[in-house]
Formats: structure tokens, sequence, C-alpha cells
């Protein structure tokens, strides 16, 4: 038995004419080259050229044309326009094969509904070329792996950038919703806060001057000097002088001389503010100077809303964000009170620090919340605690 291939064959598909050619009743007019218009019946056509029998023109392979093709059918006649090439020239059979070019989708659609219905026998109607003009007789072109697997390097690089891109653009949107959602149903804000600490005050004992001795780090001992005041003798021996000593020669005397004294520190302290500058006046019982007693440990005070009552109760757990520190705090709050003890919208409280504040932080606000959502810090805590 032989098994040998036989190269040469060929399948019938790959020799088949790519459209099919029908005799159909259709007369082309054009312009030659003299630009004369011919008026010329084809001896076939399909739907990608026509052939027609011409000795008389000067044609040549590789000419193009515009012209129209018309079609006399049973009850109109029908006009296409077209361009087309000149493909062949058969001179001994008296034959030009021409190539149809830029024939427009809806041109495709008629031609091809005109030729298939000649060759099943069919009658064509106005009705029928209408609905073939309606319709949408064309598919995209499928995309090919080709095209896919032809990506270089830098268009898939550029793929995958763009689609991570897009990924963290879109976690962060979600993670920003999601924090804000949690923040609105499970986390509460006080209205305001401030590092309190509790104050002793220096008040102006005669009008005068004031001149500072605070050194620089601001803590001064009990009884040390905290500053010097200096005030007329006219203020010191106010209230001591009789009628007949306040002429106008003492009073001048008196005013012009000045007397200086010294101001103390009532306790070990740390100098918190100085409400009086360097050389201004100040009347007698101005506050000079704010002090805060060094053994005295700071609290932060903060402002809620009524309405979270249930959520500021002593022993609830709090977080602080002091202004100017990067690193959040933890608080208890001790106690929670009424506005000046009376019926108001506010609920004052009072919040201990885990870790004790500095006396120097005294006034600086502070931003409280109180997280009452569920905590994952035990959860993790957990997991780790198991080896997972």
């Amino acid at each position: 038995m032989n098994t040998a291939v036989n190269v040469n064959v060929v399948h019938e598909s790959e020799a088949q004419r790519q459209h099919a050619r029908v005799k159909i009743p259709v007369v082309l007019h054009y312009l030659n080259k003299n630009r004369e218009r011919i008026e010329q019946p084809l001896s076939d056509i399909s739907a990608g050229g026509f052939s027609f029998a011409d000795s008389k023109q000067p044609i040549q392979i590789g000419d193009f044309h515009k012209g129209r093709l018309q079609f006399k059918l049973d009850s109109f006649n029908l006009g296409i326009d077209v361009e087309f090439q000149v493909r062949s020239v058969d001179v001994d059979n008296d034959r030009v094969g021409c190539q149809l070019h830029n024939l427009k989708p809806r041109e495709q659609a008629t031609l091809r509904h005109l030729i298939s219905a000649y060759l099943g026998g069919e009658l064509i109607s106005t009705g029928d070329l209408l609905s073939t003009l309606q319709r949408d007789n064309f598919t995209k072109a499928r995309k090919g792996k080709a095209a896919n697997g032809g990506m270089g390097i830098f268009g898939r690089l550029r793929a995958v950038t763009a689609s991570l891109a897009i990924l963290l653009v879109g976690l962060g949107a979600f993670g920003l919703i999601s924090k804000s959602l949690y923040d609105l149903y499970f986390v509460t804000h006080a209205e305001a806060g401030h590092v309190s600490v509790p104050s002793m005050q220096v008040t102006m004992p005669r009008e005068g001057t004031v001149t500072s001795l605070v050194p620089a780090d601001g803590v001064v001992s009990k009884g040390a000097p905290i500053a010097t005041f200096s005030a007329t003798m006219l203020e010191m021996l106010k209230g001591s002088l009789t009628d007949e000593q306040l002429t106008a020669e003492n009073i001048e005397l008196f005013f012009g001389k000045q007397l200086t004294g010294t101001l103390t520190s009532p306790c070990d302290c740390t100098v918190v503010q100085q409400r009086v500058a360097d050389g201004q006046f100040a009347s007698k019982g101005s506050v000079i100077f704010e002090l805060a007693p060094r053994d005295n440990t700071a609290t932060v005070e903060a402002r809620f809303r009524y309405r979270n009552f249930e959520n500021v109760r002593p022993g609830t757990s709090v977080t602080m964000q002091v202004a100017g520190e990067d690193v959040p705090r933890r608080g208890t709050i001790v106690n929670s009170s009424l506005q000046e003890g009376g019926l108001s919208t506010d609920i004052r409280v009072l919040i201990k620090p885990e870790q004790t504040l500095s006396n120097e932080l005294a006034g600086r606000p502070v931003e409280v919340t109180v997280n009452r959502g569920p905590s994952f810090g035990g959860l993790i805590d957990k997991a780790v605690a198991a080896g997972l």
C-alpha cells in the first residue's frame, strides 16, 4: 500500500473564486482618458469586480476610473457609484477585467443582495433593498492572538503600571470612605479640649512697672525672686498723708522719687505665663505671673455635647492628640459634670493621661476622641499570642 503524500494536491477551497460572477443586466457609465462619457454594458459582475467587452477604447492595465453601475430591474432602475481599476486586458477575447475599490458598506450590502437574489431566482423589490440598507450587515473584526501577543515589554509595563495605579486609587478611595463612615458611626469627637494645670497667680502689690527675674527654663523655687517692680513714693504713701501734707511741692517731690520692690515665688513652681511684659505699667492687683506647682499633675479638660452622655461616662478610655506632638496619647475620664453645675447642652470631663504631661503644655489645645466601635487590637494580640 502506497502511503506517500502528494504535495501537489490543492484543496478546492484554495482554488475557488473569492466572489461568484453572475450575468445581470448592468450598464457601466464612466469617463475615459479623453473625458468622454462612455456607456458600457457589463459581461458579468461579482461583489469584487466586473468585466466587459470593449476593443475600441484605449484601456491599459492599472487605469483607475470612477463611474456608476446602473441596474435595470423589473420595476425600477438602481444606480451605485463605484471606483474601479483595470486589472486585466485580453485583446484576443476582447475582454477587460476590473476590480472594485473603496466600496462603502451600504453599496457592498446592496450589491451582494442583488447577486444573491439573482442566483436564487428571487424577485427584487424596493422593500427588500430598503430593509437591506437599514440593518447592520457587518460586524467588527475579531482581535487575533497576534494583536495581544505582539505587545512589547514597554507596552506590557505601561499596562501593568496603569492597572496598579487604578487599583491603588480604588483602594485609597475605599479606605477613605470606610474611615469616614467609621468616624461617623463609631467615633465621638470633643467640641474642644486643652491641657489643664492647677495654677497660682502672683499679683502686683502697687502701681508701677515690672521687670522679670524668671530664669530661661521657667522653674523657680519657693521664696525665690521672680520679678522686681518700681513705684513712686507718692503711690507708696497714698492713704497715709494728711491734707496739710498734700501740697503741690510735696506731691512733686514724692512723685519724682522711685521705690523698688521684689516679687517672690509662693511655691516650687513652673512659670506658665507672664501676663505683663517687662517695662509695662501695671495697676495694683493686676496678675503678673501664672505659676503651676511642680508637684501637681497636668490633666486634660474637654467639652462634649450632652447627646454623647452615654459615651463619656467616668472610666471611659479616650485618645488625645496634643497640639505640637506627633504621637497620640491615651487617657481615662475620671470626672464629668455639666457646665457651671447647671442645665446646659455641654458636658465637661476631666481626663487623666496614662503618661505624665509636662506642665509646659498647659493651655495647649487637645483633640479628644472616644472610640466606641469594634476593637481589632485585642484580636491581633490574641492571634500573636496563639502563634498565628
